[in-house]
C-alpha cells in the first residue's frame, strides 16, 4: 500500500525541513534524510541519471509551491493496521486458494 506524500513545503506534513541538497538525494538516490530508503514506488533510479543542475532545479520548484498542510496516512509497517485501502498483488496460485477459501 502506498500513500503518497506531501511534497509541498510545509514544516509539519511536507518538505519543508528538507534542504534542496536532501530533496535531491531522495529523487536521485531514493535515500529520505533519516536514511531510510523510499518506497520502491518512488522511480528514483529512472531519475538518478538528472544532471545535478536539473536535479535541483526541481527541488527549487518543490520548495517554491505554496506550502500546504496535509498529513498523510502511513507509513504502516508490517504489524500496523492501515487506515487506507490496501491492494496488493498476489500470485495466480495464492489468489485461486484465496478464492476458494471464501
Amino acid at each position: 500500500m502506498f500513500v503518497g506524500p506531501n511534497l509541498t513545503p510545509d514544516k509539519e506534513t511536507g518538505l519543508g525541513n528538507w534542504t534542496e541538497q536532501q530533496i535531491v538525494t531522495a529523487i536521485t538516490k531514493g535515500e529520505r534524510p533519516d536514511g531510510r530508503m523510499l518506497a520502491p514506488v518512488m522511480p528514483w533510479m529512472g531519475l538518478s541519471h538528472l544532471t545535478k543542475s536539473d536535479a535541483l532545479a526541481i527541488a527549487a520548484f518543490l520548495k517554491s509551491i505554496p506550502a500546504l498542510k496535509n498529513k498523510v496516512p502511513g507509513p504502516f509497517g508490517p504489524d500496523a493496521q492501515p487506515s487506507v485501502f490496501v491492494m496488493s498483488v498476489q500470485p495466480g496460485d495464492v489468489y485461486a486458494g484465496l478464492a476458494k477459501s471464501k
